[in-house]
């Protein structure tokens, strides 16, 4: 593989895009007074906002590098966690978003509190502020300095994380969510763009014929199920049915990074818009970045990592002038990530941790204290991005590390809204005994005692956390009073009435909609 130059053209651009970032972060930052400005743009998001801001912050150079990656080496299978995603946010649309946000919730952690007691919601947000760091934001910069130095070789690894974190720190920690999802709208816009061009000029190598594009693939490569048993490492089909949905609740409505987005709509119909629109946008990935890294290894078949797919892609196919754009699109796509979950972490350790030990914080105290925990966080990240070099592949090292973390708090969120027996003990319990289990299980695992995917675990995990939550509350749990379920649970929910409207803004058939064309993409790639 030969370096690609970059031209003058190619730097103006991705110059002038990091202009417009911090131009935006700037204007932003004389806006926010308080925390909710800092934290939660103010309560004023619209849907449209938020659809672009979750499909930028997750569509990230993570997702970027892992995806092409993963459907380099072993198919499109790894689309699945795409396309369920929008199955995913249409459930949340219906159950759970409505609680969040009449709740006016700040973190997700605090409906743990709501709900159960202050124990749990610590707990989960401490368990966050970790997996945002080490897993999201860290992951982030890995990508994006394994990026910078397929342009650039001689960028040394620890010194570019810490410049791409510094970046995304300063305006994040200035401008809070606002920037964030403002400037997630410019490059949502541009990783859709520089997608599709990737897309389109790599099966320009194949005459635009599908059927040249499939001949020289290995049997399976191009179908998203797969059975248990398959040598090749493919997700499953069991995996796919009941560990993905796990994986993809805990990401799509639990993780504040994302989530965030939704608890700072307008209100409850923006929110719901919002997530779908980031569902429908989900859709698009199996098109325009899976497909494209599953052709790749007819065109590269000698790549010594899977993760230099799409860097490859860039720098062989794209002509000068291109490149500074789809390049501004990865410059993007790191900053997307890193933003979100600093940001998302700082919120969480301010309003869950700092603020309740002192009550008497002003709001504009508050602020100021959220962006010097946003820049500590930055430096936290940046110095864990290195260790990341010593998992096999990305995508995997993320889903993995999921994989064990998610199943207690999946359960415990599952039964605390479903479920008005469950209480604050049961709940505590299955967070810790959920994870010390996760543990033993996962030493198990990686000494290859037990030998089944990642996926699939996370399934079976998730089911003995919901059996041990059970056992728990009806042993040891008194009923819940009043407060714990009033308006927080599905069978005590407030009934509003439904506001009259066209049925194509109707979220009902809006969410219809989205199942039906995911469904039809499972059949035809079957």
């Amino acid at each position: 593989m030969t370096d690609f130059p970059i031209s003058t053209l190619d730097l103006f651009i991705i110059g002038g895009y990091f202009i417009i970032v911090f131009g935006i972060g700037y204007y932003i930052a004389k806006r926010i007074d308080t925390g909710e400005d800092l934290f939660l743009a103010g309560r004023s998001l619209m849907w449209g906002t938020i659809g672009l801001s979750l499909f930028a912050s997750n569509i990230s150079s993570t997702t970027l590098i892992g995806l092409a990656g993963d459907a380099y080496s072993t198919g499109i299978a790894v689309s699945n966690y795409e396309w369920m995603a929008g199955l995913v946010l249409v459930f949340m649309a219906f159950f759970f978003i409505p609680f969040f946000i009449r709740s006016r919730l700040t973190t997700i952690p605090e409906y743990l509190e709501k709900r159960f007691d202050v124990r749990s919601r610590k707990y989960f947000s401490g368990l966050t502020v970790v997996t945002s760091i080490l897993i999201d934001a860290a992951g982030g910069i890995y990508a994006g300095t394994l990026v910078l130095q397929m342009f650039f070789p001689e960028l040394p690894f620890l010194w570019t994380a810490f410049g791409l974190a510094l970046v995304a720190g300063l305006y994040t920690a200035a401008g809070g969510l606002a920037a964030v999802v403002y400037t997630d709208v410019i490059q949502a816009v541009i990783l859709f763009v520089g997608s599709c061009i990737i897309a389109v000029l790599t099966f320009a190598q194949f005459d635009f014929s599908w059927a040249q594009a499939t001949a020289a693939l290995p049997d399976g490569h191009l179908s998203m199920i797969h059975p248990v048993d398959n040598p090749e490492g493919r997700l499953p089909w069991l995996g796919t049915l009941i560990g993905v949905p796990v994986l993809g609740f805990y990401y799509w409505g639990l993780n504040q990074y994302i989530v965030q987005r939704v608890l700072g709509a307008k209100d409850l119909k923006q929110a719901r818009w919002g997530a779908l629109l980031g569902g429908l946008l989900k859709l698009a990935p199996l098109f325009i970045m899976v497909l494209p890294g599953a052709w790749a290894l007819t065109l590269y078949p000698d790549l010594p990592e899977a993760d230099l797919v799409f860097p490859t892609l860039v720098t062989e196919l794209l002509p000068v002038g291109v490149v500074g754009l789809v390049l501004a699109g990865l410059i993007a796509a790191i900053m997307s990530t890193i933003d979100s979950t600093l940001n998302a972490a700082s919120t969480l350790i301010t309003v869950d941790f700092v603020k309740p030990n002192k009550p008497d914080l002003t709001a504009e105290q508050v602020g100021t204290l959220g962006r010097w925990i946003t820049i500590v966080l930055m430096v936290a990240a940046a110095l864990w991005a290195p260790m990341i070099l010593n998992f096999e592949g990305l995508w995997n090292y993320i889903q993995q590390m999921l994989s064990f973390l998610v199943p207690p708090v999946v359960a415990v969120f599952l039964l605390g809204v479903f479920w008005d027996r469950m209480g604050g003990h049961s709940a505590f319990v299955t967070l810790v005994g959920g994870h010390a289990l996760s543990l033993a299980i996962f030493l198990f695992w990686v000494n290859d005692i037990i030998n089944i995917h990642f996926t699939i675990i996370a399934g079976i995990l998730t089911v003995l956390c919901l059996l041990l939550a059970t056992g728990v509350a009806i042993a040891f749990d008194e009923q819940p009073e009043a407060k714990k379920v009033d308006g927080l649970t599905w069978s005590n929910r407030s009934l509003e009435p439904e506001e009259p409207m066209p049925w194509y803004k109707d979220y009902r058939w809006q969410s219809v909609a989205i199942v039906v064309v995911t469904v039809v993409m499972v059949i035809a790639f079957w």
